[in-house]
């Protein structure tokens, strides 16, 4: 009976030896993973730098590119207020040029009456010097 408790016993330990070689070699594939998933992060991380960098950079632009469509926004808008304030001049003076043509139409219309009226008196007393002539021949 000793003999098959010191066979259980060889046989367990070395169940057991086995189990602690297959418990060493799956430590050291982890470890080995371990080091492949440290190194892939690794990379990762690297990348991820990279690109945070560059869409800091891009931000940057942007906000550069924001800030020159704001500045020529901003001339763009004085340039339309000119062109409305040259718009209002030419209208004022379209105006007062208006204005102008009809007091100039107003009094020529004047003119003309009294310059008729002038003929008349001038043709009137022009006959009258005629007959008068006449009369004293």
């Amino acid at each position: 009976m000793e003999v098959i408790l010191y066979s259980a016993l060889a046989i367990a330990i070395a169940a057991l030896l086995i189990l602690v070689i297959y418990m060493v070699i799956l430590l050291f594939n982890t470890k080995k993973t371990m080091d492949e998933v440290l190194q892939t992060l690794g990379k990762i991380d690297h990348q991820v730098k990279d690109v945070t960098g560059e869409a800091t950079e891009v931000v940057q632009k942007s906000k550069g590119l924001v800030d020159d469509l704001t500045q020529k926004s901003n001339q763009l808008d004085g340039i339309i207020q000119g062109a409305r304030g040259i718009g209002d001049t030419v209208e004022d003076f379209n105006k007062s040029l208006q204005q102008l043509s009809n007091i100039i139409s107003k009094h020529s219309k004047e003119d003309q009456e009294k310059a008729a009226q002038a003929v008349k008196w001038g043709a009137s007393f022009f006959e009258y010097w005629n007959k008068r002539k006449q009369e004293s021949n």
